[in-house]
């Protein structure tokens, strides 16, 4: 009557992230879940929030390299002063983040600059 059904167990290859941020299929098996976590701890860069990715994408911001090598300067800087939410001013735009997420919360252009009020912070670093 009912056929006997058999799944074979595959193993879950571990993902590998792309340069743009999305998430490609490993093609190398022989990668450990241990280092691919390893790796991604040692970059220890800066995340952005959904959030803030939405208002770079909005008012064209964009951040070289090199910008974001200053950024993850000026989070560890103010990590080490125990801040917790900070100011930074980067070239033509300023990023709340959130220092013990280690993420950009918010973040404005040189003309959202203007007359605006920054609340909830405890530091500023000029980067």
């Amino acid at each position: 009557m009912a056929d006997s059904l058999f799944i074979h167990p595959q193993p879950i290859q571990p993902a590998i992230l792309k340069k743009d941020g999305g998430v490609a299929p490993s093609t190398n098996p022989s990668v450990s879940f241990e280092q691919l976590l390893g790796d991604q701890l040692d970059r220890g860069g800066v995340r952005f929030s959904k959030h803030a990715t939405q208002r770079m994408q909005s008012r064209g911001i964009e951040m070289s390299e090199n910008a974001l090598g200053r950024l993850n300067q000026a989070v560890r800087m103010a990590d080490e002063k125990g801040s917790r939410d900070s100011l930074v001013l980067l070239d033509s735009a300023a990023l709340v983040v959130s220092i013990k997420d280690n993420t950009v919360v918010t973040v404005a252009d040189k003309e959202q600059l203007k007359g605006n009020v920054f609340t909830n912070i405890d530091s500023a670093i000029i980067a």
